[in-house]
Protein backbone atom coordinates (compact mmCIF):
# COMPACT_ATOMS: atom_id res chain seq x y z
CA UNK A 1 0.00 0.00 0.00
CA UNK A 2 1.62 3.29 -1.34
CA UNK A 3 1.41 5.94 2.09
CA UNK A 4 0.50 9.65 1.44
CA UNK A 5 3.39 12.03 1.80
CA UNK A 6 4.28 12.95 5.27
CA UNK A 7 5.52 16.17 4.77
CA UNK A 8 7.02 17.96 1.39
CA UNK A 9 10.32 15.94 1.87
CA UNK A 10 8.32 12.76 1.16
CA UNK A 11 6.48 14.02 -2.07
CA UNK A 12 8.90 12.96 -4.52
CA UNK A 13 8.59 9.07 -3.09
CA UNK A 14 4.91 9.55 -3.39
CA UNK A 15 4.76 10.08 -7.27
CA UNK A 16 7.74 7.44 -7.47
CA UNK A 17 5.84 4.95 -5.85
CA UNK A 18 2.76 5.71 -8.34
CA UNK A 19 4.93 5.00 -11.36
CA UNK A 20 4.88 8.78 -12.52
CA UNK A 21 7.70 10.90 -13.63
CA UNK A 22 6.52 14.00 -11.73
CA UNK A 23 3.57 16.25 -11.18
CA UNK A 24 1.16 18.93 -13.47
CA UNK A 25 -0.16 21.20 -11.08
CA UNK A 26 -2.25 22.94 -13.67
CA UNK A 27 -2.89 25.91 -10.53
CA UNK A 28 0.41 27.93 -9.50
CA UNK A 29 0.89 31.90 -9.50
CA UNK A 30 3.74 33.39 -10.30
CA UNK A 31 2.60 37.58 -10.25
CA UNK A 32 4.39 40.78 -10.67
CA UNK A 33 6.46 41.83 -7.15
CA UNK A 34 4.27 44.23 -6.81
CA UNK A 35 0.56 42.64 -7.36
CA UNK A 36 2.17 39.53 -5.00
CA UNK A 37 3.25 42.14 -2.39
CA UNK A 38 -0.70 42.87 -2.74
CA UNK A 39 -2.15 40.10 -2.55
CA UNK A 40 0.00 38.60 0.17
CA UNK A 41 -1.28 41.38 1.90
CA UNK A 42 -5.01 40.42 1.79
CA UNK A 43 -3.90 37.40 2.93
CA UNK A 44 -2.03 38.61 6.13
CA UNK A 45 -5.95 40.65 6.61
CA UNK A 46 -7.45 37.54 5.93
CA UNK A 47 -9.52 36.95 9.25
CA UNK A 48 -11.26 40.00 7.88
CA UNK A 49 -12.40 38.98 4.79
CA UNK A 50 -13.07 35.34 5.42
CA UNK A 51 -13.10 35.14 9.47
CA UNK A 52 -10.47 32.57 9.71
CA UNK A 53 -6.40 33.42 9.28
CA UNK A 54 -4.81 32.53 5.95
CA UNK A 55 -1.02 32.41 6.88
CA UNK A 56 0.79 31.94 3.35
CA UNK A 57 3.04 29.21 3.87
CA UNK A 58 5.74 29.71 0.44
CA UNK A 59 5.57 33.91 1.26
CA UNK A 60 9.24 33.50 -0.27
CA UNK A 61 11.21 35.28 -2.97
CA UNK A 62 10.84 34.12 -6.63
CA UNK A 63 14.24 31.88 -7.01
CA UNK A 64 13.31 29.85 -3.25
CA UNK A 65 9.46 29.45 -5.06
CA UNK A 66 10.92 28.28 -8.32
CA UNK A 67 13.42 25.85 -5.75
CA UNK A 68 10.46 24.60 -3.86
CA UNK A 69 8.59 23.71 -6.80
CA UNK A 70 11.71 21.79 -8.38
CA UNK A 71 12.39 19.51 -5.43
CA UNK A 72 8.69 18.85 -4.68
CA UNK A 73 8.96 17.74 -8.59
CA UNK A 74 6.57 19.91 -10.26
CA UNK A 75 7.59 19.30 -14.22
CA UNK A 76 5.01 21.59 -15.24
CA UNK A 77 2.90 25.18 -13.92
CA UNK A 78 1.22 28.04 -15.04
CA UNK A 79 1.59 31.73 -13.47
CA UNK A 80 -2.20 32.69 -14.23
CA UNK A 81 -2.01 36.77 -13.82
CA UNK A 82 -5.68 38.26 -13.40
CA UNK A 83 -6.78 41.72 -13.53
CA UNK A 84 -9.12 42.87 -10.97
CA UNK A 85 -9.71 46.67 -13.59
CA UNK A 86 -9.52 47.36 -16.60
CA UNK A 87 -6.39 48.34 -18.67
CA UNK A 88 -4.37 45.90 -16.14
CA UNK A 89 -4.16 42.39 -18.58
CA UNK A 90 -1.64 43.74 -21.48
CA UNK A 91 1.06 43.90 -19.13
CA UNK A 92 0.23 41.49 -17.16
CA UNK A 93 0.22 39.24 -20.16
CA UNK A 94 3.61 40.48 -21.01
CA UNK A 95 5.35 40.11 -17.88
CA UNK A 96 3.74 36.35 -18.18
CA UNK A 97 5.46 36.04 -21.46
CA UNK A 98 8.36 37.08 -20.22
CA UNK A 99 8.59 34.92 -17.13
CA UNK A 100 8.05 31.92 -18.90
CA UNK A 101 10.76 32.40 -21.47
CA UNK A 102 12.65 32.53 -18.58
CA UNK A 103 11.40 29.49 -17.02
CA UNK A 104 11.32 26.11 -19.60
CA UNK A 105 9.13 24.93 -16.73
CA UNK A 106 6.38 27.04 -17.11
CA UNK A 107 3.12 26.88 -18.93
CA UNK A 108 2.40 30.34 -21.17
CA UNK A 109 -0.16 32.24 -19.29
CA UNK A 110 -2.23 34.80 -19.84
CA UNK A 111 -5.45 36.84 -18.82
CA UNK A 112 -8.39 39.23 -19.65
CA UNK A 113 -11.23 41.71 -18.78
CA UNK A 114 -14.31 42.86 -20.29
CA UNK A 115 -13.05 45.50 -22.22
CA UNK A 116 -13.06 46.95 -25.84
CA UNK A 117 -8.87 46.07 -26.04
CA UNK A 118 -9.20 42.29 -24.95
CA UNK A 119 -10.06 40.55 -27.97
CA UNK A 120 -6.80 42.19 -29.79
CA UNK A 121 -4.33 41.85 -26.62
CA UNK A 122 -5.63 38.14 -26.74
CA UNK A 123 -4.64 37.71 -30.05
CA UNK A 124 -1.47 39.10 -29.07
CA UNK A 125 -0.87 36.64 -26.20
CA UNK A 126 -1.94 33.55 -28.64
CA UNK A 127 0.57 34.82 -30.97
CA UNK A 128 3.23 34.94 -28.37
CA UNK A 129 2.73 31.17 -27.40
CA UNK A 130 0.58 31.65 -24.07
CA UNK A 131 -0.93 28.03 -23.29
CA UNK A 132 -3.10 29.02 -20.71
CA UNK A 133 -5.64 31.60 -19.52
CA UNK A 134 -6.69 32.85 -16.07
CA UNK A 135 -9.70 33.92 -15.48
CA UNK A 136 -11.21 35.19 -11.64
CA UNK A 137 -14.98 36.45 -11.58
CA UNK A 138 -14.59 37.04 -7.69
CA UNK A 139 -12.11 39.38 -7.86
CA UNK A 140 -12.48 40.76 -11.31
CA UNK A 141 -16.41 41.30 -10.44
CA UNK A 142 -17.64 40.60 -13.95
CA UNK A 143 -19.69 38.67 -15.73
CA UNK A 144 -18.41 35.90 -17.77
CA UNK A 145 -21.06 36.23 -20.66
CA UNK A 146 -20.42 40.44 -20.57
CA UNK A 147 -20.95 40.90 -24.61
CA UNK A 148 -17.09 42.55 -25.01
CA UNK A 149 -16.24 38.98 -24.37
CA UNK A 150 -17.86 37.29 -26.68
CA UNK A 151 -15.06 37.53 -29.82
CA UNK A 152 -12.36 36.64 -27.09
CA UNK A 153 -14.60 33.23 -25.64
CA UNK A 154 -14.81 32.51 -30.12
CA UNK A 155 -11.05 32.32 -30.23
CA UNK A 156 -10.35 30.59 -27.35
CA UNK A 157 -13.09 28.15 -28.17
CA UNK A 158 -11.66 28.13 -31.54
CA UNK A 159 -8.10 27.17 -30.65
CA UNK A 160 -9.19 24.96 -27.55
CA UNK A 161 -6.61 26.93 -25.46
CA UNK A 162 -7.68 26.11 -21.39
CA UNK A 163 -9.07 28.60 -19.28
CA UNK A 164 -8.42 28.63 -15.84
CA UNK A 165 -11.67 30.06 -14.39
CA UNK A 166 -12.29 30.94 -10.38
CA UNK A 167 -16.19 30.63 -10.51
CA UNK A 168 -17.28 29.04 -8.01
CA UNK A 169 -18.49 30.96 -4.89
CA UNK A 170 -15.85 29.92 -2.38
CA UNK A 171 -14.23 30.99 -0.44
CA UNK A 172 -16.04 34.48 -1.32
CA UNK A 173 -19.23 35.14 -2.90
CA UNK A 174 -19.09 37.23 -6.20
CA UNK A 175 -21.98 39.12 -8.04
CA UNK A 176 -21.61 36.39 -10.46
CA UNK A 177 -20.02 33.76 -8.93
CA UNK A 178 -21.52 30.51 -9.07
CA UNK A 179 -23.08 27.58 -11.50
CA UNK A 180 -25.66 30.06 -13.62
CA UNK A 181 -23.38 32.33 -15.38
CA UNK A 182 -21.11 29.54 -16.55
CA UNK A 183 -23.48 27.51 -17.84
CA UNK A 184 -25.56 30.34 -19.38
CA UNK A 185 -21.35 30.93 -21.36
CA UNK A 186 -20.95 27.12 -22.30
CA UNK A 187 -24.31 27.20 -23.99
CA UNK A 188 -23.52 29.86 -25.94
CA UNK A 189 -19.72 28.34 -26.39
CA UNK A 190 -19.91 24.72 -25.54
CA UNK A 191 -17.13 24.13 -26.86
CA UNK A 192 -14.67 25.99 -24.41
CA UNK A 193 -11.80 24.65 -23.01
CA UNK A 194 -12.22 25.19 -19.45
CA UNK A 195 -10.78 24.54 -16.20
CA UNK A 196 -13.22 24.73 -12.96
CA UNK A 197 -10.76 26.23 -10.37
CA UNK A 198 -11.37 24.56 -7.03
CA UNK A 199 -13.64 22.17 -8.15
CA UNK A 200 -16.28 24.48 -8.51
CA UNK A 201 -16.14 25.34 -4.23
CA UNK A 202 -18.84 25.38 -2.39
CA UNK A 203 -21.19 24.46 -5.62
CA UNK A 204 -19.42 21.33 -5.90
CA UNK A 205 -22.47 18.96 -7.32
CA UNK A 206 -23.51 21.77 -10.00
CA UNK A 207 -20.07 22.09 -11.45
CA UNK A 208 -19.64 18.55 -11.79
CA UNK A 209 -22.73 18.04 -13.41
CA UNK A 210 -21.48 21.05 -16.01
CA UNK A 211 -17.90 18.49 -16.34
CA UNK A 212 -20.19 15.50 -16.64
CA UNK A 213 -22.47 17.73 -19.52
CA UNK A 214 -19.75 19.36 -21.79
CA UNK A 215 -16.81 17.21 -23.13
CA UNK A 216 -13.90 20.17 -22.65
CA UNK A 217 -14.96 20.95 -19.30
CA UNK A 218 -12.47 20.05 -16.74
CA UNK A 219 -12.26 20.77 -12.65
CA UNK A 220 -8.95 21.62 -10.61
CA UNK A 221 -8.36 19.84 -7.52
CA UNK A 222 -7.32 23.71 -5.92
CA UNK A 223 -7.34 23.73 -1.93
CA UNK A 224 -10.03 20.49 -2.36
CA UNK A 225 -10.18 18.24 0.31
CA UNK A 226 -7.77 19.81 2.57
CA UNK A 227 -8.32 20.42 6.08
CA UNK A 228 -8.82 24.17 6.14
CA UNK A 229 -11.14 24.22 2.95
CA UNK A 230 -13.36 21.40 4.75
CA UNK A 231 -13.96 23.66 7.97
CA UNK A 232 -15.23 26.13 5.49
CA UNK A 233 -17.09 24.75 2.43
CA UNK A 234 -17.11 20.71 3.33
CA UNK A 235 -17.75 18.48 0.23
CA UNK A 236 -20.73 16.20 0.33
CA UNK A 237 -19.30 12.75 -0.06
CA UNK A 238 -22.24 11.20 -1.82
CA UNK A 239 -20.34 13.12 -4.76
CA UNK A 240 -17.77 11.21 -4.35
CA UNK A 241 -18.71 7.80 -7.56
CA UNK A 242 -19.21 11.06 -9.66
CA UNK A 243 -15.75 12.86 -8.87
CA UNK A 244 -14.16 9.05 -9.63
CA UNK A 245 -16.13 8.80 -12.72
CA UNK A 246 -14.68 12.23 -13.82
CA UNK A 247 -11.55 10.68 -13.26
CA UNK A 248 -9.93 11.92 -16.65
CA UNK A 249 -11.47 15.70 -16.16
CA UNK A 250 -9.68 16.31 -12.92
CA UNK A 251 -6.41 18.30 -13.14
CA UNK A 252 -4.26 18.87 -9.92
CA UNK A 253 -4.61 22.25 -8.67
CA UNK A 254 -2.75 23.70 -5.24
CA UNK A 255 -2.72 27.48 -5.31
CA UNK A 256 0.80 27.70 -4.44
CA UNK A 257 2.59 29.77 -3.23
CA UNK A 258 -0.72 31.24 -0.99
CA UNK A 259 -1.75 28.28 0.51
CA UNK A 260 -2.35 27.84 4.43
CA UNK A 261 -0.51 24.47 4.80
CA UNK A 262 2.32 22.68 3.29
CA UNK A 263 2.17 21.59 -0.65
CA UNK A 264 2.25 18.34 0.45
CA UNK A 265 -1.47 18.01 2.43
CA UNK A 266 -2.73 19.02 -0.84
CA UNK A 267 -1.66 15.36 -2.12
CA UNK A 268 -2.53 13.99 1.23
CA UNK A 269 -5.93 15.10 1.29
CA UNK A 270 -6.74 14.10 -1.90
CA UNK A 271 -5.21 10.39 -1.44
CA UNK A 272 -7.46 10.25 1.74
CA UNK A 273 -10.60 10.27 -1.02
CA UNK A 274 -9.51 6.52 -1.13
CA UNK A 275 -10.11 6.74 -5.13
CA UNK A 276 -7.57 4.54 -5.93
CA UNK A 277 -3.85 4.83 -7.60
CA UNK A 278 -5.34 5.15 -10.96
CA UNK A 279 -7.05 7.93 -10.02
CA UNK A 280 -4.44 9.59 -8.11
CA UNK A 281 -2.05 8.81 -11.29
CA UNK A 282 -4.70 10.54 -13.50
CA UNK A 283 -4.87 13.47 -11.59
CA UNK A 284 -1.56 14.40 -10.58
CA UNK A 285 0.04 13.67 -13.93
CA UNK A 286 -1.80 12.15 -16.84
CA UNK A 287 -4.53 14.46 -17.35
CA UNK A 288 -2.44 18.09 -17.09
CA UNK A 289 0.25 15.76 -19.01
CA UNK A 290 -2.44 15.43 -22.12
CA UNK A 291 -4.21 18.53 -21.81
CA UNK A 292 -0.76 20.63 -21.93
CA UNK A 293 1.13 18.18 -23.76
CA UNK A 294 3.74 17.66 -21.24
CA UNK A 295 6.70 15.13 -22.44
CA UNK A 296 7.88 12.47 -19.79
Amino acid sequence: MIQPPAGDDDVPRYWRELGLPGLVDVHVHFLPERVQAKVWQYFADAETHYGAPWPVTYALPVDERLAVLARLGVRAFPTLPYPHKPGMAGWLNEQAAAFAGEHPQVLQSATFYPEPEASGYVEEALDAGARVFKVHVQVGRFDPRDPLLDPVWARLERTGAPVVIHCGSGPLRGDHTGPAPMTGLLERFPRLQLVIAHLGMPEYGAFLELAERYERVHLDTTMFATDFTERLMPFDRSLLPRLAALRDKVLLGSDFPAIPYPYAHQLAALHRLDLGEDWLRAVLWDNGARLFDVGH
